[in-house]
């Protein structure tokens, strides 16, 4: 008996690897082409870094015409959770990164090299199996936990490397007559690869982003079909990026320790390696500690936390790519009306260190996001997330035509952009003077007394029908008759002349119809709550 028999008796119904190589051929793409992949588990709510994984991803696809595909690794059962899949498919889709082939819901998928759930490729994983049992390059191994766990604690005490390796791999030079003997006697077992390697021997990988690394050469002998037929991640990785013909691997750089390994099972397999690239975590400053995002602390680790606060999802995409790649934040300043698709990224750009996550930065750069919008799409965004997230704002926006105005105000000024809208949920807050009178006023450097006494001298020159400039004319002869500067370039040349300027003077009628010191341009807000309500407003006060 041989090799083959054994891998015969593990893997009847295996087909040859040849049919697989046949069905899933080499990609018909331009040379240069990238074929890259996020490959999330499906182990709860989707994760920021995933976000970051598959933008990167995408990316470099789309600008190289390549493919960008959604494989679910969901071979670990254990911690699976009901409605994963269709977590991070929804999540994918709501950013803008739905894929060009692979899982498109839990159900469903797309393209010509699936499935693309690990989960239903136990036929194939089994295929490629077989082959390295019949080469002798892998073998089953009949190791108990208890036995493994004796070993563990003994190299622990000896102060030896831990794993199943060398003279600790006890399984490995069992001959297949006495591997088959067992298996026909019913001795549970797990298949492990026959690594060739010696970790005194250094290999040297280039990778995408963190450029060229030595390690030590893998020498363990790890387990690549578990005791219930599926592959370990490791197996599946290879298998599946070799089949699905990628040709770069993005992923976190947590996997970066197994890259010697995952080398070693493509040259064993006669597969030819992608090029791994290994993105660094997006971290946390935890009281003056870095740490790794983590949706167990942290709200903003998990996608939904975004949808649920109203930052747009193009905004956090603007955002990652800030993070990703240095040159995009100056790319943005030159180019503020392009799309992001427009950008030319490039993996060597990108942190060999993991930056940190910044809010501050985030809603910046939402804000200019949001400040390129219409008030048709201020609008539109604005209501469908009241509607799922805030009833009372939603109530507000019911009057769509008024709606549409108040969002109006500055937003035509190309010059000076309207900047107050960081995400949807602080519209409310925003814009509710334009739908109720103020209840609480601070004017600033003018007492109640002088306040009332300004009022009272605009409503009687008050006119809706007044332009721009004419209106602002009548403020000054207001500031003049209640004694203050006409102008403020008067006032700073001579304030001890004046008790203070026409901005202090438009100030008590802002406050008065807003509650507030600090609005848009206060002309266009008079002209959108209308004559009626202005002068109620002023004559309440």
């Amino acid at each position: 008996m041989d090799f083959k028999d054994l891998a015969d008796l593990i893997f009847p119904n295996a087909k040859p690897v040849e049919y697989y190589e046949e069905k899933y051929p080499s990609r018909d793409l331009k040379e240069g082409a990238v074929v890259t992949r996020v490959a999330p588990s499906p182990t709860g709510s989707t994760h920021i870094g995933t976000l970051y994984q598959a933008l990167v991803a995408r990316t470099i696809a789309k600008q190289s015409e390549g493919v960008f595909f959604v494989r679910i690794e969901d071979t670990d059962t254990k911690r699976e959770v009901e409605g994963g899949i269709d977590n991070i498919t929804s999540s994918l889709n709501y950013f803008g990164l739905g894929p060009d082939e692979g899982m498109i819901s839990g159900s469903e998928e797309k393209g010509n090299y699936g499935p693309y759930k690990q989960s239903s490729r136990k036929e194939i994983y089994e295929s490629f199996a077989k082959k390295l049992i019949s080469e002798g390059k892998a073998y089953p191994c009949f190791c108990t936990e208890e036995e493994l766990t004796a070993d563990r604690e003994k190299q622990e005490r000896i102060k030896r490397r831990p794993g199943y390796y060398g003279v600790w791999a006890k399984c490995r030079n069992i001959s297949p007559e006495k591997a088959i003997e067992r298996i026909k006697a019913g001795e549970k077992y797990v298949i492990r690869f026959k690594s060739p390697g010696n970790e005194a021997r250094k290999i040297k990988v280039s990778d995408g982003i963190k450029g060229k690394i030595t390690f030590p050469e893998n020498d363990l002998d790890i387990i690549i079909i578990k005791s219930d037929g599926l592959p370990t991640y490791h197996f599946a990785h290879c298998v599946d990026d070799h089949l699905m013909r990628t040709t770069h691997v993005i992923r976190g750089d947590e996997w970066l320790s197994s890259v010697p390994l995952h080398i070693q099972l493509f040259e064993q397999s006669g597969f030819k390696a992608p090029k791994y690239c290994h993105i660094a975590p997006i971290m946390k400053n935890d009281n003056g500690n870095k740490r790794k995002l983590s949706k167990r602390k942290d709200p903003e680790a998990g996608v939904s936390y975004f949808a649920e606060i109203g930052v747009l999802p193009e905004a956090v995409k603007e955002y990652l790519l800030n993070i990703a790649n240095s040159q995009f934040e100056s790319w943005r300043k030159g180019n503020k009306d392009k799309s992001i698709e427009e950008f030319q990224f490039q993996l060597n750009k990108m942190s060999v260190s993991g930056a940190l996550f910044d809010f501050t930065k985030l809603f910046d750069v939402s804000k200019n996001v949001i400040s390129r919008l219409s008030a048709d799409e201020v609008y539109n965004y604005s209501y469908e997330w009241a509607n799922k997230y805030d009833e009372e704002l939603a109530n507000l926006l019911k009057d769509k035509d008024y709606s549409l105005k108040v969002f109006g105000i500055e937003r035509n000024n190309s010059n000076k952009p309207r900047k107050d809208l960081a995400k949807w949920s602080d519209v409310k807050e925003n814009i509710r003077y334009m739908f109720e009178k103020p209840t609480e006023f601070d004017f600033g450097k003018i007492d109640g007394d002088e306040a009332k006494k300004v009022i009272e001298e605009y409503l009687k020159i008050y006119d809706i029908n007044d332009d721009k400039q004419t209106w602002f004319d009548k403020m000054k002869d207001v500031a003049e008759k209640c004694g203050y500067a006409r102008e403020v370039k008067e006032f700073k040349a001579s304030p001890e002349k004046w008790p203070g300027h026409v901005g202090d003077v438009s100030t008590v009628i802002r406050v008065a119809l807003t509650g507030r010191q600090n609005t848009p341009d206060l002309y266009e807000i008079m002209q959108v709550l209308g004559k009626d309500e202005v002068e109620k407003r002023l004559k309440d006060m």
